[in-house]
């Protein structure tokens, strides 16, 4: 039997269009179950994984369907997720999506375009983190030419920002010893004295880097505005940030850097119902979420948009 409640709210009404539109989709696990999404994230010492958890348990309250995260790479691995349908949705960064998109910008995606990847929201700056060990002598970005500097995973967007930065002040692959590993090992290295920089992107603050800094001598480089005027024009997708003073633990004054968009995106294929129910849930529900709450809202989620809309997500943003 039907009950129709005209006076049911937002909630409930996408809870029943979210349900209602997995009945056309191939292997759903029914209407009344609700579908199972499979969400990649990133690296578990990184901001992408616990936010990520946080819209899990969201959606897994407030919509008929199940959410499963899975730690990755991050963005360059998570649109190729997306591209292949092996992930449903996915966080990356705005300049990566947009280099998956188009097929362009680095080689993982140079005339292999995704054309199936599109956007649900923007999220929070993801901050460029450039942390050095104190004893290392590196006072800027020219320092690390002939360091030893983790650039992050190999093909993450970490890497690609990094290499991307390095290059504006002249500094190629050839010219450091690059090695290459997540936010958790990186920050190992830079404490066991393997490496004497590391590139770590994410929300401020990072709890790689959190940890890092209660267990070691470190500091993070602060770019005088002209090198940050360089990486700007080099690249459009970078914006100006700064990180607290105090974020870290004795880490005092303000550290001016670079920042790239966290993004929310999905594949073109995949149910508009559905991906507007998630959608809805999460941006109903920010209240909700403890991390980067000041910067994920409404409002901002259109900010930095650098791939096609999704139209699930079209519906409920326009």
């Amino acid at each position: 039997m039907t009950n129709t409640n005209f006076g049911a709210n937002r909630r409930d009404v996408l809870k029943g269009i979210g349900g209602a539109g997995l009945v056309g989709l191939a292997g759903c696990t029914g209407g009344s179950e609700g579908e199972q999404i499979s969400w990649h994230a990133g690296g578990q010492s990184g901001t992408y994984y616990p936010l990520s958890n946080e819209f899990k348990t969201i959606v897994d309250a407030e919509t008929p369907h199940s959410l499963t995260v899975q730690s990755t790479g991050a963005s360059v691995e998570n649109a190729g997720s997306l591209g292949s349908g092996d992930a449903d949705f996915a966080l990356l960064q705005n300049d990566i999506a947009y280099f998956a998109a188009n097929g362009t910008g680095i080689d993982a995606f140079e005339g292999n375009a995704i054309e199936n990847l599109r956007g649900v929201a923007t999220l929070y700056p993801e901050t460029i983190h450039i942390v050095v060990r104190s004893d290392a002598g590196i006072e800027s970005l020219t320092d690390l030419e002939g360091a030893s500097v983790n650039t992050g995973d190999l093909g993450s967007g970490t890497q690609v920002n990094a290499l991307q930065i390095l290059e504006t002040v002249g500094i190629t692959e050839d010219d450091f010893d690059e090695q290459n590993a997540g936010f958790g090992t990186a920050a190992d290295q830079l404490r066991d004295g393997d490496v004497e920089a590391a590139f770590v992107v994410g929300g401020w603050p990072v709890g790689a880097v959190e940890d890092l800094a209660q267990t070691a001598d470190v500091e993070i480089l602060s770019l005088d505005q002209s090198t940050r005027d360089e990486i700007k024009d080099a690249a459009s997708w970078f914006a100006d940030d700064t990180i607290p003073g105090g974020t870290y633990e004795g880490l005092e004054s303000d550290i001016d850097t670079v920042s790239v968009q966290a993004m929310i995106a999905t594949r073109e294929e995949y149910s508009a119902d559905v991906v507007e129910a998630v959608t809805a849930a999460i941006f109903d529900n920010l209240d909700q979420l403890t991390i980067k709450t000041d910067f994920i809202s409404v409002d901002s989620a259109q900010d930095g948009m650098s791939i096609d809309l999704h139209e699930g997500a079209a519906r409920y943003f326009e």
